[in-house]
């Protein structure tokens, strides 16, 4: 359903010639980091660094940093906003709550159109009703919606070019992350992990909407390209028993990277189904990797023009907290030019690999009191602390409630979603993470299509007083963290960093603040109103230097965060896009 706004006509035919004849190449994609006057991918290019060229914003000038112009996404339907302002040809698109999609006026904060989607009844979103941003291409935009749709719009006008179906919303299917543009196709995965539905990575052709090739990222389950099965997904029973990989989680919620170097794309697999890790490997041994759950809790490289899987990496095998592996993997060159992918896993630890083959380089714990493993080994699999599993129910005498452990970090994450930042000015990496554990407990669970499949319970707790939110600078080279900035509330935002030397973000407190990148110190801070879970973005128009975020509370802490979420429920939701530019510039 789209709606226009009519009072800047003059202002909107203005803009209407200028797109005429806009087209997107795989050019302007491919190079979208170092175009400063558009951003047309998630994370200000493909390899999600997160970091703009732009210094005109500086630790000197960042104290003159003023509201240019705000927009409202409305008051009836707020939620989270976690999502990230695209910006092309003078026009910001920005997708909210509840699978909506809007058109603005980048000069003057004016609405040009809005498209939302029609949702059903019954759609099972795990985590708040959130999107986290769209892709443009050609003369279109894609975002995908929370009954798990795909939908392509004109640019310039906001009509329905193409609406197709990702997977069945009713078996528990969702979808939440921005699609990824690689040479003319679009890429998505999928959501609804606590359904027991099956990760699942698609290509389809931008122009169409037709499938070009599937991957569904748990072993056993087959392929596709160009309509017909391709390949099997690693090996049957492998390392997953009896039937239980036919429902074996593993989403793919976040979306993916893409790597030009070596032609890969990056995508993470989330926990496996059920969370209850005594039922997923009843029967198998877990020595070697036979009880390991591929291809769950992994990240995956893969062909972008056959969807093939090149190789794996499997941050947590044998998961039992719902440590997910779907934490942005970030391509970079480390300073012995080395060519790296970073990530940070929700586990706990952050993990550096081989671009070219995935292989583990290293790791290090990026978050305090790790419970569950006391490191990771040579070959990049964690060397686990046996006790801090959650107990089999069918080791207690009444077989309805596993033993309880306390676990950390809490299954919420050492890092979630939040998108972390490179900076190519100091080579460091800033993570947004939160300091918080958790009792946990494994239930009896039995698979019913589109009912939650769990087969445990849990409460997140704080690990201190006076903050659980940290937003750290590491160095990837050695994972020694070179500062913290200490929050109260949860960290839930993205972050960004620049050649002004600036790392900007947000918190659940309404702050949208700038510090220095090489000491941590605030130099900047804005208060929004609502608490931020958005992703910063910035780019410069008619010789200025532009900053975007978007504010309203919401997302997973408030809705599954135990004692945290009875902390932080006197947090305002709202609904703001704000963009901010130097005075007088």
């Amino acid at each position: 359903m789209k709606r226009f706004i009519m009072a800047a006509s003059v202002s909107l035919m203005a803009l209407a010639s200028t797109q005429a004849t806009a087209q997107v190449t795989e050019e302007e994609v491919a190079n979208d980091q170092t175009i400063t006057d558009q951003i047309v991918t998630n994370g200000m290019g493909r390899n999600l660094q997160r970091y703009s060229p732009l210094d005109q914003i500086n630790t000197d000038s960042v104290q003159n940093l003023v509201p240019a112009w705000a927009f409202s996404l409305g008051g009836e339907k707020q939620r989270g906003q976690e999502t990230q302002p695209l910006v092309y040809d003078g026009i910001m698109y920005v997708t909210g709550s509840y699978s909506r999609l809007y058109a603005i006026d980048v000069h003057t904060g004016e609405e040009i159109w809005q498209y939302d989607a029609r949702l059903p009844e019954g759609i099972l979103p795990c985590c708040d009703v959130i999107n986290r941003g769209a892709a443009i291409y050609g003369d279109k935009i894609f975002f995908g919606t929370l009954d798990a749709r795909l939908v392509a719009l004109d640019l310039k006008t906001g009509d329905v070019v193409w609406n197709k179906k990702i997977a069945d919303y009713r078996a528990g299917y969702s979808y939440t992350a921005a699609p990824l543009i690689v040479n003319g196709l679009i890429i998505t995965g999928n959501s609804g992990g606590e359904f027991g539905i099956v990760g699942e990575v698609q290509a389809r052709d931008t122009e169409t909407g037709e499938l070009v090739w599937t991957r569904p990222v748990i072993e056993g389950h087959m392929g596709t390209l160009n309509g017909e099965e391709s390949t099997m997904t690693g090996t049957l029973n492998a390392t997953w028993p009896g039937d239980m990989w036919k429902t074996g989680g593993g989403a793919t919620w976040l979306g993916g990277s893409y790597d030009i170097e070596t032609d890969t794309l990056v995508f993470g697999a989330g926990n496996p189904a059920p969370w209850n890790s005594h039922l997923r490997n009843a029967g198998t041994p877990v020595e070697g990797n036979a009880g390991d759950n591929l291809y769950a809790a992994s990240r995956l490289g893969i062909d972008p023009a056959t969807g093939e899987i090149k190789w794996h990496f499997q941050t947590t095998p044998r998961e039992g907290w719902d440590f997910d592996g779907v934490n942005e993997v970030v391509a970079y060159t480390d300073r012995d030019g080395n060519d790296r992918f970073a990530t940070a896993d929700r586990n706990g630890f952050f993990y550096v690999l081989n671009r070219e083959d995935g292989a583990f380089v290293n790791a290090t714990p990026f978050v305090r009191d790790i419970s569950w493993a006391s490191g990771i080994d040579e070959n990049g699999r964690p060397i686990y602390n046996e006790d801090n599993r959650p107990g089999d129910p069918t080791a207690a005498s009444d077989g309805d409630k596993g033993e309880m452990v306390f676990a950390v970090p809490s299954f919420l994450g050492g890092k979630n979603w939040m998108p972390m930042a490179y900076s190519q000015r100091t080579g460091n990496f800033y993570v947004p993470s939160n300091e918080w554990g958790m009792d946990i407990w494994n239930e009896p669970v039995t698979y019913r299509e589109g009912a939650a499949y769990l087969g445990s319970g849990f409460t997140i707790k704080p690990l201190f007083e006076d903050y659980i939110g940290s937003l750290k600078a590491i160095d990837p080279d050695s994972g020694d963290i070179k500062w913290e900035y200490r929050n109260e509330a949860p960290l839930w935002g993205g972050v960004m960093t620049t050649a002004g030397g600036l790392v900007f973000f947000g918190t659940p407190e309404g702050k949208f603040i700038a510090l220095n990148d090489e000491t941590g110190e605030e130099v900047w801070s804005f208060q929004t109103g609502s608490g931020i879970v958005g992703q910063p973005v910035t780019w410069e128009m008619d010789g200025a230097q532009y900053v975007s975020v978007v504010s309203g509370w919401g997302g997973a802490v408030p809705l599954w965060g135990g004692e945290v979420a009875n902390r932080v429920n006197y947090l305002n939701q709202g609904g703001m896009v704000w963009t901010f530019k130097l005075a007088g510039s």
